[in-house]
């Protein structure tokens, strides 16, 4: 799908044109202008080919991720019967990605997600309690499938090829490639390393792949904010 990614790193902006035929799926409140022709349909965050009983239960599986996933419970389809363009941002102040999927799977981040094209299907993963502890929540998302995925960062995101072992800050986390496998862990330097050093808890990925993170941390944020919010 053609598009450009505008004013990166920092307040990226993605520009999309829709051609007829085309369909793109996007983050609910993720859009910032579409010209006059260009059709919008509200939906809800399922998988679009699942039958009565599919829905259903896709459904419960929405509501699951709206709670636990960072989601929104409703997505929007664009589409026009001519050429026409729609742009979306993200909700923090970052970056944005293309990957093109071509059967392969990604796992984001809570909330990395902005749009999508194709055939490419989302559900969430069950991470177990390492991930709980790495302050990503019990499930993470997966998309798969072929077709064009656009995800966010907060600050810039950088792709990093991984052969072997690399360790990633939790907070710096945005996604990775589900043929990884990772492991949550102390950064080391025993006790004091822990309590002391500041840097929390860490991932070390294993495997062959990508890992993609982002150069500042949501987590870091809020904490320097809380002494000035008050009650």
């Amino acid at each position: 799908m053609k598009h450009t990614i505008e004013y990166q790193p920092t307040f990226a902006l993605l520009r999309v044109t829709l051609d007829p035929g085309d369909v793109l799926t996007a983050e609910a409140g993720a859009m910032v202008t579409r010209q006059g022709h260009v059709g919008m349909h509200t939906r809800m965050n399922t998988d679009r080919k699942a039958g009565f009983f599919g829905k259903v239960w896709m459904l419960l599986i929405c509501l699951v991720r709206k709670l636990v996933g960072g989601e929104t419970f409703f997505v929007n389809d664009f589409s026009a019967p001519t050429p026409g363009e729609v742009t979306f941002a993200p909700t923090m102040s970052g970056n944005i990605l293309h990957k093109r999927l071509d059967g392969q799977s990604l796992l984001v981040q809570n909330g990395a997600f902005l749009a999508s094209s194709g055939d490419v299907r989302m559900k969430l993963r069950w991470g177990g309690l390492r991930t709980l502890f790495a302050r990503e929540g019990l499930f993470l998302l997966e998309l798969s499938g072929t077709g064009d995925l656009w995800f966010t960062s907060y600050g810039g995101v950088v792709p990093i090829p991984v052969d072997g072992s690399f360790i990633v800050d939790t907070g710096h986390m945005v996604a990775f490639d589900a043929s990884l496998d990772f492991e949550i862990k102390t950064p080391g330097g025993g006790i004091m390393g822990f309590v002391a050093s500041g840097e929390g808890l860490v991932c070390e990925f294993k495997g062959k792949g990508t890992v993609y993170m982002q150069s500042r941390n949501v987590s870091a944020l809020t904490g320097w904010l809380q002494p000035y919010l008050g009650g």
